[in-house]
């Protein structure tokens, strides 16, 4: 190859170079979106600002509230969750317990434990704990409780842990894996847990399916 061509290749990969970084910077023209493995998303899986009212719930489908066969030794108001199946039970005695399909936590983030409810509210505020800051720090400090508030319209609080069984303004993520480890329900269905599960009562929090 002569000194001539290289220096004519040279100038041609400088040009589209140059053509390529002009088109990016006009006004409409697609810009390249990174995989999606390195595309951040919120860790509650919500959408601040989009608003659901508390009459939403899960109707239809295998995650509507319902009264089923449960066969459990804890007594009557226990709260049992099983992370792998999506589903919150309530033990109501006689072997049955009341169901409510949940989100859980995603992979990573997904955890076991025996708690009691500390604490309880309507319409929450949303404070993101430091190490959900600190893995995304776009995420706002505070947000007031309200339609828009990721929370959703109850939260139960889970004993000194950073976890909570709350509402949430975009049901279609119930039977989904998208949390940092909290639960959420439907607010429908978060508001009708609240009025049965008092302060202090006791939750089991399992990971693994059942037999």
């Amino acid at each position: 190859m002569t000194i001539a061509t290289t220096f004519s290749l040279r100038l041609l990969r400088g040009a589209a170079g140059l053509a390529a970084l002009f088109a990016l910077s006009q006004p409409g023209v697609a810009q390249p979106r990174p995989p999606a493995a390195v595309q951040q998303t919120m860790d509650i899986g919500d959408e601040p600002g989009r608003v659901s009212t508390e009459e939403v719930s899960i109707t239809e489908g295998p995650f509507a509230r319902q009264m089923v066969l449960f066969r459990s030794n804890e007594p009557p108001g226990t709260v049992i969750i099983h992370s792998a199946e999506r589903f919150l039970y309530v033990v109501q005695g006689n072997g049955r317990a009341l169901r409510y399909g949940i989100g859980v936590g995603r992979e990573g983030f997904q955890w076991s434990g025996l708690v009691q409810v500390s604490r309880k509210a309507e319409w929450p505020d949303w404070r993101p704990p430091p190490e959900m800051l600190q893995r995304q720090p776009y995420l706002p400090r505070f947000m007031a409780g309200g339609p828009g508030n990721p929370m959703g319209a109850r939260a139960l609080y889970l004993g000194s842990t950073v976890f909570r069984i709350h509402g949430t303004n975009q049901p279609e993520t119930i039977g989904e894996a998208i949390s940092s480890g909290c639960f959420r329900l439907a607010n429908g269905d978060i508001a009708d847990l609240y009025e049965r599960v008092p302060l202090g009562t006791k939750v089991i929090i399992r990971h693994q399916a059942t037999l």
